[in-house]
């Protein structure tokens, strides 16, 4: 890979990157802080008086302990949907942005191929999301203990976002398939973002009634079932194994559309 290349994109998104973690940072603390075994009934009654909006969201269930209560409030919807959004924008950022303004010339008049800039702009992608949800992670974990004093299980919190991370490695790895095939933005990062968020709408809709729960069987979102993964379940598990195969095939054909499609030079 090339190093100088990470490094570049690294110093150019580190301002978006910074509002992102603010944003996580806000929603995070807030959300561990609300934390109260006390108040699952209160939020129960509001499920109940609103159960298609709850379920919606995947907040049909607080739970009474505090893995539950935030597998409920942000594993549903907050830690999918922020990072997605920084996936776009770093996706757009680091391979449309280039091949839209005709300046990955620049990058190709380097001794390197195709294959090898190309990759390198998707570990860049890889290592921003990981970031990201590290940084979500750890901050979660020390909120908790310096609010409750309590320890989360660090085997299923990781676990969990080992699971959450593969599921974001398959965005990102939609998203850079759909940049490397189109050459105008607003199908690179229309058609993958796009698809994405249809599937998490699907997932959202599936759980609102049981009418249209069939609805999630042709969602990927399905693949990854929280409650599960920290139960150590291995159906739950092998989603995971699923969601990197998944990856590993939008990448090769990514990289093999990048490498033989017309760019604007």
């Amino acid at each position: 890979m090339l190093g100088s290349l990470i490094k570049k994109e690294m110093k150019a998104n580190y301002k978006i990157f910074i509002i992102f973690v603010m944003i996580l940072s806000l929603y995070c603390s807030i959300i561990v802080a609300m934390y109260d075994p006390k108040l699952g009934e209160s939020l129960n009654m509001m499920a109940q008086s609103m159960p298609e909006l709850f379920a919606a969201f995947g907040m049909t269930n607080p739970g009474v302990t505090l893995m539950d209560f935030l597998i409920n409030y942000l594993y549903g919807f907050i830690l999918i949907i922020i990072p997605f959004i920084w996936t776009l924008i770093l996706c757009q950022r680091l391979i449309v942005r280039y091949v839209d303004k005709g300046s990955m010339s620049y990058l190709l008049t380097t001794p390197h191929s195709r294959k090898q800039i190309i990759l390198t702009q998707y570990v860049s992608l890889l290592l921003g999301v990981f970031v990201l949800l590290a940084y979500a992670v750890i901050l979660i974990f020390v909120c908790s203990y310096i609010m409750f004093e309590e320890i989360l299980d660090i085997g299923a919190y990781l676990t969990l976002n080992f699971g959450l991370l593969a599921l974001h490695v398959f965005f990102a790895s939609l998203v850079y398939l759909t940049s490397c095939f189109f050459n105008e933005s607003k199908y690179a990062i229309g058609v993958g973002g796009g698809l994405t968020f249809v599937f998490v709408l699907i997932q959202m809709l599936s759980q609102v009634n049981d009418k249209i729960e069939f609805l999630k069987y042709i969602t990927p979102m399905t693949l990854f079932n929280p409650e599960s993964l920290i139960g150590y379940d291995t159906n739950a598990l092998l989603c995971i194994g699923v969601f990197v195969v998944l990856s590993i095939i939008l990448t090769g054909l990514g990289t093999m559309f990048f490498q033989k499609k017309d760019l604007f030079l």
